[in-house]
């Protein structure tokens, strides 16, 4: 690779770089955040759906708690990259024209990286769980989903009760919030 080349391409990147510097992206107004992430939530929400229903088939044909941990796992991961995926999507949306925008963003995504990580916790969880004894192994399923349900309870975000009237405005009236 010649010089040139080697040194073309880091100036390029330099170059737009610097030329994003000159203000910034718009910021986005209320109802056109509020879409972008009640789209982001359905889309997220609904693949958790899809997890959850894929797995009950699954668990239902389970005969061994190997072959039950093994979509457990499989349901839990689905649901962690799920959280993930609508996390980047909210952020994705920028922050909102509003005053506090930058927190409000914050709050959502802290909210999907609580998901997240509490997903996280109980595959990591259920990876580990012995399935030698069927009963032992069912009790700890029970309590990693327990476990689950509470730190899962610490992420609910309500979009009604941001901080901002106009961004509580756009969520009541924009049709993908509903």
């Amino acid at each position: 690779m010649s010089l040139h080349r080697r040194v073309a391409a880091p100036v390029m990147a330099l170059s737009l770089v610097a030329a994003g510097c000159g203000g910034g992206p718009a910021q986005p107004t209320p109802r056109a955040w509020a879409k972008s992430v009640c789209s982001a939530l359905a889309t997220w929400r609904a693949r958790i759906d899809d997890l959850s229903t894929k797995a009950q088939r699954q668990m239902s044909g389970a005969d061994t708690p190997a072959t039950t941990r093994q979509g457990l796992v499989e349901l839990l991961d689905g649901a962690q990259s799920a959280s993930e995926a609508g996390r980047v999507k909210v952020l994705e949306a920028g922050i909102p024209e509003v005053e506090g925008g930058e927190r409000i963003v914050s709050r959502f995504t802290d909210s999907l990286r609580t998901a997240r990580d509490a997903y996280r916790n109980a595959k990591d969880t259920v990876q580990a769980l012995d399935t030698t004894d069927a009963m032992a192994f069912n009790r700890s399923v029970a309590a990693a989903f327990a476990k689950l349900n509470q730190e899962y309870a610490q992420s609910a975000l309500d979009t009604r009760n941001v901080d901002s009237i106009d961004l509580q405005r756009a969520f009541a009236e924009v049709a993908e919030c509903r």
